[in-house]
């Protein structure tokens, strides 16, 4: 006998009362949101419609009165897929912070970590002191407050599944991970990682531990070779030893398993690729048959060689099987410096020997107007590469300062000052910094932000292999903040330069990165797909100044960014975010590859 809403068509037909009461007790959806604007993530026109939820994925998108059991009122708001951030390094701030802020607060529903090389798994279960190198070498690489990562993750695994496990079920945001080539190195083969090539049973052991990740869930492999890459020690951390063969062996593996990818760094990442690391990439990819991608794509009308350099790259994978995708910000993410703390300063050829010094000798060896001469002519030179823009110290905004001889200088800029002073900026700059004993807060201001830089920018993201991303949020902690790109970059596409349109920039922020890592029935508004969903305002939807916040475990530092415009936040149907307040809910997911991932093939 066929039944229909509940009720056997035999039998009478229920009166008004009892059909109201029949639905309120058994609601068709979990939450309804009505009248929305969708943009679907697909790129195509924004249309109105409710959209319902039901056991964490979306049951309906259309015109619907039936029951559920709460609905709101979503009239001239958005409605679009979670965003997907695809460089993230939030595998340690996930354990003290499952909301994965600020990203949540941006609409970021996904993120993928384990980039870069570095991972807090494997680690070898007779060796606690590996525990204690990969901490210090995070902090150093990955500007992590090295306390935070000492008192807020519980550091209770070893093997990669281990770790996957004391995530899952105590996540806010949907959360998948490489591992990273590092670890694999440091498991199997100790302290001769770091200098080293691996005896044939020590790769063999590398390759066991690869298998083991991606059997668990890993998404694939993430190497580094670049020369800024440095260990707790000031060592260049393990991968940057590893030899062609040592990486083919592992890319190869990469390729044995469903639904997994390879992300790798180079030298040539910053600036230009040399010819072998175009090579490399191409073959990395080839030989797994999986895509490959890389961070980050810098992208400057003054140096217009650079963009077809990069994207050359992924030209030559495509002759030899494989692809190569470049991630780039659709924003500029502002970043600090210092010449008081390690920062981007210390990576320009020739300054690290000056900036290490102990600070009374480094003040003095600064305020040396040859030394100042040698410096500046290191920062200008061809070998700096994309540091060079680092050089022009009167475009620096001075931030936070510390002494009453630099009283009422924050916000100002230093070209302006050492006009007044009649001084030289590197010099003016020096002697601020020096007044603070180098704990100045130095904001340099970018050089890219011209009309001509971003009509390239906008003409690069059309690429068929160009992905937004490279946000590098949960690391760089107190020197940048790059998670909310995704509502600036919205706001921008709205209400500023206007560079894509809503539909175009919903679905470069969603159902691209989805797709090219393979993400099951996430990316889109659509019938049957997880309900990772953020509701905006369109007339509002930006991201405020970032900030320094003290709340890492320890009180330490980081910046930080609200979320402007955005209403609400879901996660696998549940509700994480409304009007900027977390709710307590931790629905996200520890995503597996094969489970959550499926292949994408380069051939």
């Amino acid at each position: 006998m066929r039944v229909r809403c509940g009720w056997a068509r035999s039998s009478p037909r229920p009166r008004v009362g009892q059909r109201l009461w029949y639905r309120r007790s058994h609601p068709v959806f979990d939450h309804v949101i009505k009248g929305a604007s969708v943009v679907d993530g697909t790129g195509a026109p924004a249309f109105t419609a409710d959209v319902g939820i039901r056991g964490g994925r979306i049951a309906a998108v259309g015109k619907t009165d039936e029951a559920s059991r709460t609905a709101e009122d979503a009239r001239g708001l958005v409605l679009a897929p979670g965003f997907v951030d695809p460089h993230t390094h939030y595998d340690a701030q996930l354990f003290w912070d499952p909301y994965a802020t600020p990203s949540l607060s941006h609409g970021v529903t996904t993120v993928v970590g384990g980039n870069c090389g570095f991972t807090l798994a494997p680690l070898h279960p007779s060796r606690p002191e590996d525990a204690d190198y990969t901490r210090r070498m995070m902090s150093r690489v990955e500007g992590m407050s090295l306390v935070a990562l000492e008192r807020g993750a519980p550091w209770s695994w070893h093997s990669f599944g281990e770790y996957l496990d004391a995530l899952e079920g105590r996540i806010a945001v949907n959360a998948g991970f490489m591992v990273g080539h590092c670890a694999l190195r440091r498991c199997a083969m100790g302290a001769e990682a770091v200098g080293g090539q691996p005896t044939g049973e020590q790769l063999r052991a590398m390759l066991r531990l690869l298998h083991d990740a991606m059997d668990a869930g890993a998404w694939g492999l993430s190497t580094t070779r670049s020369g800024t890459h440095s260990d707790g020690d000031g060592r260049p951390v393990a991968s940057r030893y590893a030899r062609p063969a040592e990486l083919l062996a592992l890319a190869r593996a990469v390729g044995e398993h469903e639904g997994t990818q390879i992300e790798a760094i180079v030298a040539g990442c910053l600036d230009r690729f040399a010819d072998d690391e175009i090579e490399l990439l191409a073959e990395l990819s080839a030989a797994a048959g999986r895509p490959l991608n890389w961070n980050v794509l810098t992208v400057d009308a003054a140096v217009p060689d650079r963009v077809p350099r990069q994207l050359s790259a992924s030209e030559r994978a495509r002759k030899t099987g494989g692809r190569v995708v470049a991630l780039t910000m659709p924003i500029l993410t502002p970043m600090n410096m210092s010449l008081g703390t390690f920062c981007a300063l210390n990576l320009i050829p020739g300054w690290g020997a000056v900036l290490a010094l102990p600070v009374p000798e480094r003040v003095d060896r600064l305020r040396d107007p040859a030394v100042r001469e040698e410096l500046l002519r290191r920062a200008r030179s061809e070998e700096a590469g994309v540091f060079r823009r680092l050089a022009d110290f009167g475009r620096y905004v001075i931030g936070d300062t510390y002494s009453a001889a630099n009283q009422g200088l924050t916000g100002r800029v230093v070209r302006d000052i050492a006009a007044e002073r009649g001084q030289d900026p590197f010099a003016c700059l020096v002697e601020i910094c020096a007044h603070d004993g180098l704990r100045t807060v130095l904001w340099p201001m970018p050089s890219d932000n011209d009309p001509a830089s971003w009509a390239l920018r906008a003409e690069t993201w059309r690429h068929e292999d160009v992905l937004l991303g490279g946000s590098d949020a949960g690391a760089h902690l107190d020197r940048m903040c790059g998670a909310p790109y995704t509502t600036r970059f919205l706001g921008d596409c709205l209400r500023g330069r206007k560079l894509a349109g809503l539909e175009q920039a919903v679905r470069m922020l969603t159902d691209d990165p989805a797709r090219l890592f393979g993400l099951r029935d996430r990316g889109r508004v659509a019938e049957g797909f997880h309900a990772d969903l953020v509701l905006f305002d369109p007339e509002r939807v930006d991201a405020g100044p970032a900030r320094l916040v003290h709340d890492l475990p320890g009180g330490g530092p980081r910046l930080h960014s609200e979320a402007i415009g955005v209403r609400a936040v879901w996660v696998n149907g549940v509700e994480t975010i409304r009007e900027g307040v977390v709710t307590g809910a931790v629905p996200g997911r520890v995503l597996r590859s094969g489970r959550d991932t499926r292949t994408v093939s380069t051939r």
